[in-house]
């Protein structure tokens, strides 16, 4: 045990000096407070405009400077972050996606918003359903620097050239319009054009792209703040996939890269469920957006990015907080999500003239900015990784031919296993 404790201190220290790379030692001056700022915005265009957004704070609040630091990818920065933590060396600020914040409330890392939200007058300005993502057990942990949500892309090219006049509405609308999409023009029994992509994988990419049929069939995957994975809606949404896949209509992924765009940008597949992230928006190709069709309802899943206050000093969470004020203002959310591609999270910069008229160079986004409005959470929970591991494997395993509800007993199991 000795030889055990002694190199996890030496571990934590390594990993303490490499955070200590990713800091500077602020200028003396007992006048202006200096907080550290790490973030993953990507591209580095993203990261550009964000900077700027930064530096006109910093120009505007000399009482307090902010340094804005690249700490890399989301997936890398976990194990420093949380290192930073134990060291008691944290950030001031992060920017996350707001999923792990029940791990971040378990271990006492962050400080809750309530106190100086409620009071501030931005509040009411804030796109209602972000707040799924800033809440859980009754508080408000963090704010959106932006939001996005999954929409259908489709070639309209493809569309006409199947005869095919109106987008579809409804599942069974989607799957009759899959298939006609789906095309063998050699007479090899291969098809070299199908309907639709399929992220194949059992990772939060997958899961993230299946929570919108779900969510369409007025379902959810917890209850009581506990995994609930075998219900009808979930099981519905499943079979839904698992339809698509039987009729012959969709082309797998690479395994874990349902991100990608080469097949859709290519003509391979004519529709594909990802967000105005996505390279197809600065491509060439002939391409439109619909909402996602509906089972019971319109649906559709946030894919956010969060800022965090760090628990460090009274003094220092109350500057960080004038910030993060500054982030959620209709100034900056105009300017950032002109600049990112992002969509705004105040309800005043969506309505802004300036970005009216960005809408009206990118109409596209138009869909995004409506589908705010029936958009839904994934999970807000200590264990969301957790669940979204065995999640996604149930419907990896769907995917693959399991029976769906089979799939989801099986990922509920190994889910009350692990609380046990």
């Amino acid at each position: 045990m000795k030889v055990i404790s002694a190199a996890l201190s030496i571990l934590l220290s390594l990993c303490l000096l490499t955070i200590g790379g990713c800091q500077t030692v602020p200028p003396t001056n007992n006048n202006v407070i200096h907080l550290t700022l790490w973030h993953a915005v990507n591209p580095p265009p993203n990261r550009d405009v964000f900077q700027k957004l930064v530096d006109r704070f910093n120009q505007t609040h000399p009482d307090i400077q902010i340094e804005s630091l690249y700490a890399g990818q989301l997936d890398q920065q976990l194990p420093k972050v949380l290192t930073a933590v134990a060291g008691n060396v944290p950030p001031d600020i992060l920017f996350f996606y707001p999923q792990i914040t029940g791990q971040f409330v378990e271990i006492g890392a962050i400080r809750p918003l309530d106190e100086w939200l409620d009071k501030s007058p931005l509040k009411s300005e804030i796109v209602p359903n972000c707040f799924g993502e800033m809440q859980l057990d009754g508080h408000i942990w963090s704010v959106p620097l932006f939001v996005g949500n999954v929409g259908l892309f489709y070639r309209p090219d493809l569309f006409q050239a199947a005869g095919i006049s109106e987008v579809p509405k409804t599942w069974s609308e989607l799957r009759e319009v899959a298939k006609k999409l789906t095309i063998d023009r050699n007479g090899d029994q291969r098809p070299d054009q199908y309907g639709l992509s399929m992220p194949l994988g059992k990772g939060e990419w997958t899961v993230s792209i299946w929570f919108p049929f779900l969510f369409s069939s007025d379902g959810t995957v917890v209850k009581d703040g506990r995994p609930d994975l075998v219900n009808d809606s979930a099981i519905a949404a499943l079979k839904f996939w698992q339809d698509l896949i039987k009729d012959g209509s969709t082309k797998f992924s690479a395994p874990e890269r349902g991100y990608e765009e080469d097949d859709f940008i290519a003509g391979r597949v004519a529709m594909q469920l990802t967000g105005p992230w996505t390279f197809i928006m600065k491509s060439q190709v002939d391409f439109d957006v619909m909402p996602i069709p509906m089972n019971i309802h319109p649906a559709t899943v946030l894919a956010s990015g969060n800022m965090f206050i760090m628990k460090t000093t009274p003094e220092r969470e109350k500057a960080a907080w004038k910030f993060l004020e500054y982030v959620i203002s209709e100034p900056f959310q105009t300017e950032w999500s002109i600049g990112s591609g992002f969509l705004p999270i105040n309800l005043k910069s969506a309505q802004s003239q300036a970005y009216q008229e960005y809408i009206k160079q990118k109409p596209v986004m138009k869909t995004f900015l409506e589908q705010l409005f029936v958009s839904n959470t994934r999970p807000i929970i200590p264990g969301y990784s957790r669940l979204s591991d065995s999640l996604g494997r149930a419907i990896e395993a769907t995917m693959l031919g399991a029976p769906p509800e089979a799939s989801l007993k099986e990922a509920q199991a190994r889910l009350d296993l692990i609380g046990k």
